[in-house]
């Protein structure tokens, strides 16, 4: 091949390829608008809390952010809104070992706050972040679920709670918890939590049919 030919050809080559980032570019840029919901006046006040207390300081948002503290991208879809509230207007009253100091955030501001983090759990992110891996473990010890563990990973209980080494921190371990607590003790919990631990940020689960309540606390009283 000729000089020539070759400078033509890598002139071809790079034309060519820079038509196709041209298109995936105008192709990406046309489906902005369609990845994230509406910015109500709402979603732009909660904004105005997160910027007030420089929750990006110690926060990540879409992987931008500092990893002192967790990502918050999907933290409505871990956490329930009474959890979150709670814990933004006086963490260590939910989590006495939460290194988030109090802010001062008032009632009206965590609200905005939290309809803030509801937006950016419905902006389509390709799947980031992506799932710890031993949080997507779907069986124990490579048995079958049973109708109370099922409902214990459906529910979304890992994302505050440990057990056996798994999940999260804002809750008690419940490894051991069947040697602490009784079956009624546990059935009335799930049921009422603040009836039984006063202050509890604890949803109740009184949306669960009779059934459901039975396995999951049979679930529970098998951990000892």
């Amino acid at each position: 091949m000729s000089n020539k030919a070759a400078r033509n050809l890598f002139i071809f080559i790079c034309i060519f390829f820079f038509a196709i980032f041209i298109a995936l570019s105008a192709d990406t840029l046309s489906q902005i608008d369609k990845r994230a919901p509406e910015i109500t006046d709402e979603v732009n006040a909660g904004k105005m809390v997160w910027h007030k207390y420089d929750c990006i300081g110690c926060h990540t948002i879409f992987g931008t952010g500092s990893y002192f503290a967790p990502d918050l991208t999907k933290i409505t879809d871990k956490k329930p809104k009474d959890y979150l509230k709670k814990f933004l207007m006086d963490p260590r009253g939910v989590n006495p070992r939460a290194a988030m100091p109090k802010l001062g955030i008032n009632s009206t501001e965590a609200d905005n706050l939290i309809t803030f983090f509801q937006w950016v759990a419905k902006v389509d992110t390709n799947g980031w972040p992506p799932k710890p891996i031993l949080a997507t473990a779907a069986e124990v010890g490579g048995a079958a679920l049973t109708p109370g563990q099922s409902l214990y990973q459906s529910l979304g209980c890992v994302n505050c709670h440990m057990l056996n080494g798994i999940g999260g921190t804002t809750g008690p371990e419940l490894t051991h918890v069947a040697s602490r607590h009784d079956r009624a003790w546990l059935q009335g919990h799930l049921k009422d939590p603040k009836a039984y631990v006063p202050g509890s940020a604890m949803p109740d689960f009184k949306q669960l049919s009779d059934q459901q309540a039975n396995d999951l606390t049979d679930y529970m009283a098998s951990l000892k």
